[in-house]
């Protein structure tokens, strides 16, 4: 899995990466771009985090204990690779070591989202299905272990990589200079059949759980609904699930499609690499704030009440500091 949709990486031959030529004011614009919508999405993050913190109601509750840790984890994730992003026009090279903390990092939390989602996914079914076994099955303990879980299933490939890469590369490879990509990081061709196998499996169970959990909740929705609002809230929760899935399991198939359009569009290889950074890295870090923070009632309310609060202690008597807490 590529991590890095630069203007740098169009070819490789052996260890070097052919430069491809950019104007100075397109590779600006770019590098403001996607800085500016990490700055906008980190703000977003940041107040979410603050306001479940500042509410026993929330880290009491499953559903947005595993909420804010898909916030953490997107933020973290989009800081990683708007970096890593920014670095590729200001190095060519970066020190291998330097390079796989941070491919691994992004590695880990690429595979994270599809999982926490899942989870969700699970938690929801639970609530609406069989809401008698809710308080039973979805306490703060179980949600904590289930969080677990899935931290060892997303650390598993990128541990997985680096020990054979530190089995089959000499130790002064660690010590080079490279083009920070997972391509070019980790090398030997066994991880790349061990992570096609992985991510297989991987995708397969998440896809079948976000699709049987939803349906079920769809029709279950139906059955017991009396008004078409509220059918149709839970359909177009479905559909925004349904499209940040696909979202997160672009990453996994960029790669090849990029390549393959580089191939028949050389000369737009900069705006291809360009055009799947935003897609793949950058708008479905959107879809976690619309679908959890804007439309759950509840938390969109003390998340507003947050946000006008300390619009007010910034011009307001020390006094009214107190309304905010």
């Amino acid at each position: 899995m590529a991590l890095l949709m630069s203007n740098n990486s169009s070819m490789q031959t052996g260890s070097d990466v052919a430069l491809p030529k950019e104007s100075f004011s397109n590779a600006l614009t770019k590098n403001i771009v996607a800085v500016m919508v990490w700055l906008v999405l980190s703000i977003i993050n940041s107040s979410m985090v603050h306001t479940f913190l500042r509410h026993s109601l929330f880290y009491e509750n499953s559903r947005y204990i595993m909420f804010i840790c898909m916030v953490v984890n997107d933020a973290l994730q989009l800081t990683l690779v708007t970096t890593l992003y920014v670095i590729s026009y200001i190095f060519r090279k970066i020190n291998v070591s330097v390079c796989c903390l941070l491919v691994m990092t992004a590695v880990f939390t690429t595979r994270f989202t599809p999982l926490i989602l899942a989870g969700m996914a699970v938690e929801r079914f639970i609530a609406i299905c069989i809401p008698l076994r809710h308080t039973n099955l979805c306490t703060v303990p179980c949600t904590l272990h289930l969080i677990w879980i899935i931290l060892l299933l997303a650390a598993t490939p990128p541990i997985t990589d680096l020990l054979i890469t530190i089995f089959k590369e000499p130790p002064s490879f660690f010590h080079k200079t490279i083009f920070c990509d997972h391509s070019f990081l980790f090398r030997d061709p066994s991880i790349y059949y061990k992570n096609s196998v992985f991510d297989g499996l991987y995708l397969s169970f998440v896809a079948l759980t976000l699709l049987y959990t939803y349906c079920k909740i769809m029709l279950t929705a139906q059955a017991a609904s009396t008004s078409l609002a509220s059918v149709r809230r839970a359909r177009n929760t479905v559909l925004l699930h349904g499209v940040q899935l696909l979202l997160c399991m672009l990453a996994f198939v960029v790669p090849s499609l990029q390549a393959a359009l580089i191939s028949l569009f050389p000369q737009l290889s900069l705006e291809i690499r360009y055009i799947f950074f935003l897609l793949v890295y950058i708008i479905p870090r959107f879809m976690s704030p619309v679908i959890y923070g804007f439309r759950d009632e509840l938390f969109r309310r003390y998340w507003i009440r947050y946000l006008s609060c300390q619009k007010i202690i910034r011009v307001q008597p020390k006094a009214l500091k107190e309304t905010c807490r």
